[in-house]
């Protein structure tokens, strides 16, 4: 009995938050988008269409952009090229350049100057 009166309770709390919710997208969107830009007004429903579709695409971008960074913090290649030594970097430029992808030149001349700086 206690149970089953939890999960009634937590059902209705959930759909008054959906309801509280999309109203108050409704009440915004029609009291602030119409006016700047010319935009229709919008029902209840629409509303929450619209909170929904926010929701997915905030947790598409926000899975993504955790995907990327991650991705960002191990590459593999460039924890190689940290690892090496100047003469390595140097010997991987040259011999890149034989496959037509090098680095523009005096690159390391560049980079041999701000140390010394």
């Amino acid at each position: 009995m206690k149970r089953s009166l939890h999960i009634v309770w937590h059902l209705l709390f959930g759909i008054v938050a959906i309801v509280v919710f999309g109203a108050a997208f409704m009440l915004l969107w029609n009291a602030l988008l119409p006016q700047i830009f010319g935009i229709t007004v919008i029902n209840f429903w629409q509303s929450l269409g619209l909170l929904m579709l926010l929701a997915g695409l905030s947790k598409f971008m926000a899975i993504s952009a955790f995907w990327g960074m991650r991705g960002y913090r191990r590459n593999p290649i460039r924890e190689k090229w940290m690892k090496m030594t100047p003469e390595e970097r140097k010997e991987f430029i040259q011999n890149r350049h034989h496959f037509g992808h090098g680095f523009r030149h005096g690159f390391f001349n560049n980079e041999e100057s701000e140390k010394k700086n």
